[in-house]
């Protein structure tokens, strides 16, 4: 497969994402935005894979699929046992984990904002 020369945008990386982690049949996928939350990435990406066998495939194959299209990572951390993955693609970081895991950490706990918050600052 040839790279895509082309820079990806922000909303097509999330979708690459996304649709890469489907076709491997994450568990609940979570997208959390964190735009002028955080300067350590605009979007974080949360999955789960029922065994370590498969978030290490998961992972590796969205690694391929960023380098075929010309999206550099940070060198993945946790693939050796693949409890926990980070795949750190700078404007998105990924998560994934098996669910005792990600139940043991629970990001999304500490990055979502909470609905009557959310409803408390629009009005």
């Amino acid at each position: 497969m040839k790279k895509n020369k082309t820079p990806i945008t922000i909303k097509k990386l999330l979708s690459l994402t996304c649709d890469s982690l489907e076709d491997d049949k994450a568990i609940d996928v979570k997208t959390i935005d964190l735009k002028d939350r955080s300067s350590i990435a605009d979007f974080m990406v949360i999955a789960s894979g029922n065994s370590s066998r498969q978030v290490s495939s998961m992972a590796n194959n969205l690694i391929k699929k960023f380098k075929i299209k010309g999206v550099s990572t940070r060198k993945p951390e946790g693939i050796t046992n693949s409890d926990w993955v980070l795949i750190d693609a700078y404007d998105i970081i990924i998560h994934l984990f098996r669910p005792e895991v990600r139940e043991f950490y629970a990001l999304e706990k500490m990055w979502e904002i909470p609905k009557s918050t959310n409803s408390e600052i629009k009005t």
